[in-house]
């Protein structure tokens, strides 16, 4: 039997038809969810994801701000800048696009933005409240493929899961969303002894370490299900597509894969920021 081709755009579609209702709903009670974008500096590839962002925006009916920073903008230009976002009620949502230029304090960045409006889970704060499941925004790629396995109604309780890759707004969150989800998790990395034979107990894989082709299908346990959230140039994703494809269950395809899902789910975090950021108004 040919394993089930986990179609990413399909589930963003499905996506972002429920946020078109839930926009209009939200217009009729006059507030439009709003998402702000910050981009420091010239990187093409950030100008490409900032505009693909601000064109799903409005196709939603959302509004976009998009904040345009030279390279040079220190980290104290950069703090200011959240800071007046954090307190603007029209904006419901704030993403720092990354990477930023080296000599800014990301991290510091990140953690400015107010947590109601952290969309794409990257505040410290967050992480925590998404580990304790105290309702925070997860980051929008773990987000994207819990979406993906509930969309193709793939069982996680008791399933053990090995996480390939550590970065605090991939492997680490989406680790935690999958511990909560009762699997029993094993976070790996490209320093893990024995990897293959790790990969090999696995019933589901996340592929998250950032190599092109990096796990190979005769590392996999015959049926598992694989999630590539890789994206390396050239369109590539962490696996070896060609010869996990036929050992797999279930797999994404890269692109297509995890890709469109994050997207869809940064705004419907952004919604959801819109309404609760609302309810709060009027309880106050």
């Amino acid at each position: 039997m040919n394993p089930i081709i986990l179609d990413g755009k399909k589930v963003a579609q499905s996506i972002k038809n429920e946020l078109r209702v839930e926009v209009e709903r939200l217009k009729e009670a006059e507030i439009t969810p709003k998402l702000a974008t910050i981009l420091v500096g010239d990187d093409e590839a950030s100008k490409t994801y900032v505009q693909m962002k601000a064109n799903t925006c409005h196709k939603l009916g959302m509004e976009s701000e998009r904040v345009f920073l030279p390279e040079e903008t220190t980290t104290e230009e950069l703090l200011n800048v959240i800071k007046q976002l954090n307190e603007d009620a029209s904006v419901h949502g704030i993403l720092l696009q990354h990477p930023v230029p080296s000599h800014i304090d990301e991290r510091k960045a990140f953690d400015t933005i107010a947590l109601e409006k952290d969309v794409d889970g990257v505040t410290a704060h967050g992480f925590g409240a998404t580990t304790f499941q105290l309702g925070a925004y997860p980051c929008c790629t773990p987000a994207a493929i819990l979406q993906i396995i509930d969309h193709y109604n793939l069982s996680i309780e008791g399933k053990h899961a090995v996480v390939v890759g550590r970065s605090p707004i991939l492997g680490k969150p989406v680790s935690m969303m999958l511990l909560n989800r009762n699997a029993t998790v094993t976070i790996s990395h490209s320093k893990t002894e024995n990897l293959p034979e790790v990969i090999s107990q696995a019933d589901i894989i996340i592929a998250a370490v950032g190599r092109p082709k990096f796990i190979k299908g005769e590392w996999l346990k015959e049926g598992a299900i694989v999630l590539d959230a890789g994206y390396n140039p050239g369109n590539i994703g962490d696996c070896d597509y060609e010869t996990c494809y036929p050992k797999s269950s279930a797999i994404t395809p890269v692109p297509g894969g995890v890709g469109p899902v994050t997207i869809s789910m940064l705004l419907k975090h952004t919604v959801e920021a819109a309404k609760t950021q609302r309810a709060s108004v009027v309880l106050n």
